[in-house]
């Protein structure tokens, strides 16, 4: 068993606002990882123009990034644990950097594809850890709060991506994408630094090297399999033994992780109810909503001939009403609960994504500009409850272990739901005779979008009323322990 973890005393002062400070610190540099994965993809063309190379070889830019992140997600919280979690979150930061200058200076595909793999070593710890220390720093009455903080850049990232890779491609050079990555670290590390307290577990258990190279090589596949099926990019045979040998890989891995005492990935977790309804339920809601931006930037370029940063600008607006959550998800989820809210809100936010499909070429701009920013005030509002309630029953020495299981299922289920959304957008072009992409073919994409994330709500109905109480705040004190314990059975 792990030992109760070890704070330097001087460092374990900062409380109430000073630890939302620190959440929404941790929030911002997690902002640069979310940024990082979308905003390469408007200034692909342009790159491989620069580079001389395909622009359908260059994805392997994206791909590479995903692969590193899978790879070394699991590795996080043993690192974190062992080393101190605001130590390896500096060290991510840097790696990352250095990763950043890397990809800007590159002049070929390797090392491209070489440096980016770096980078996503940096941002495969920067994730995980980055909650981690959100989670044992922030108290439970203000988890709700500090997981709106975190919310926030992960929901703008994804959306400011495309309208900044556009007009940097547009009237600078692609380079300085990777670039801005540079003062914006340096400002995270000093912030880090001075306001981040020193964690650090007093007993780490061995290494599961086993676990790592079966959960490693797992995800590697899917996640790679995933972002190649329905592209039309690698032929069907290699996407399918690719993704057989991951998910192989990961059976395997639930018989090592079974007869091991700690094993890399701790899947008794799962034993957990909330955790188990927040991760796997809330799962596949991230598969459907994780397809959004990708759906919403083909239908406004392709579907009505918007240009990137055009585009990009309208798409903006989601990420405006997400800004919100902020503001509203404690109040919110304090007099309703988690139940009622997720279900509730996660009825309203598929309608939200269904509005979408009545968008036209004629459509009005504010019109829909109001749908966006409704839709994603109550996405992020979703977002938020479902991180907070997956560590509301999780005992203080596990959250490492937690941390790194949660992001492990948000990569795969985010990569599922893009994966689904091009698949069938693609089975839907080869039903109507092929040819060009066209909106009417983008709307089943959203279709998709809609049915994964409404499938996740009768999960959310099987949490008890009282689910979360603890950090929601609705039940009395004398209560919570009880409703704690009750919880993980």
């Amino acid at each position: 068993m792990k030992q109760p973890l070890r704070t330097d005393a001087a460092e374990t002062q900062p409380q109430g606002k000073s630890n939302l400070f620190i959440a929404l610190i941790i929030g911002c540099a997690l902002c640069l990882e979310a940024l990082d994965t979308t905003v390469i993809t408007t200034a692909l063309p342009v790159m491989a123009q620069s580079l001389h190379e395909d622009p359908i070889r260059l994805n392997l830019a994206i791909t590479s990034y995903l692969l590193s992140l899978a790879v070394f997600v699991p590795l996080s919280g043993w690192i974190a644990d062992t080393y101190g979690a605001r130590k390896v979150f500096r060290l991510a930061i840097i790696i990352f950097t250095v990763g950043s200058v890397l990809c800007g200076l590159s002049h070929s595909l390797i090392q491209l594809v070489m440096a980016r793999m770096l980078q996503g070593f940096g941002g495969a710890m920067l994730v995980p850890v980055g909650r981690l220390v959100v989670l044992k720093t922030v108290e439970r009455s203000e988890l709700v709060q500090a997981m709106a903080y975190l919310s926030i850049p992960w929901m703008i990232g994804p959306v400011i991506g495309p309208p900044l890779g556009g007009f940097i491609v547009t009237y600078y050079s692609w380079r300085w994408i990777f670039f801005i990555n540079v003062p914006v670290c340096i400002i995270g590390l000093i912030l880090v630094t001075a306001y981040v307290p020193h964690i650090l577990e007093e007993k780490v258990p061995p290494f599961d090297f086993p676990g790592f190279i079966l959960t490693g090589l797992g995800l590697a596949g899917l996640v790679f399999g995933l972002e190649t099926v329905g592209r039309g990019i690698v032929p069907v045979p290699l996407v399918v033994a690719v993704l057989g040998g991951g998910l192989g890989c990961v059976v395997l891995y639930f018989y090592h992780a079974r007869r091991r005492v700690a094993p890399i990935v701790d899947l008794r977790l799962f034993e957990i109810k909330t955790f188990s309804i927040a991760t796997l339920g809330g799962g596949l809601y991230r598969m459907g909503v994780g397809a959004m931006p990708f759906v919403l930037a083909l239908l406004l370029q392709i579907g009505f001939g918007l240009t990137p940063f055009a585009s990009g600008m309208l798409t903006f607006t989601s990420a405006a009403g997400s800004l919100l959550v902020r503001m509203a998800a404690h109040r919110i989820v304090r007099r309703w609960g988690f139940r009622t809210v997720l279900v509730v809100n996660g009825l309203v936010s598929a309608v939200s994504v269904a509005a979408c499909l009545w968008f036209t070429a004629s459509t009005s701009h504010l019109t829909i500009i109001i749908i966006l920013f409704a839709g994603g005030f109550f996405r992020s509002l979703q977002y938020t409850g479902l991180t907070a309630l997956a560590y509301a029953d999780i005992p203080n020495p596990l959250m490492s272990a937690a941390s790194t299981l949660a992001s492990m299922a948000q990569q795969v289920c985010t990569s599922l739901g893009v994966a689904g959304a091009a698949l069938t957008m693609r089975l839907a072009l080869t039903m109507h005779g092929g040819g060009a992409l066209s909106a009417r073919d983008i709307d089943w994409g959203f279709v998709s979008v809609v049915v994964m994330a409404a499938v996740s709500i009768p999960s959310f109905l099987k949490l008890s009323p009282h689910a979360g109480a603890e950090i929601s705040g609705r039940a009395p004190a004398s209560d919570q322990g009880e409703i704690s314990s009750a919880a993980a059975h």
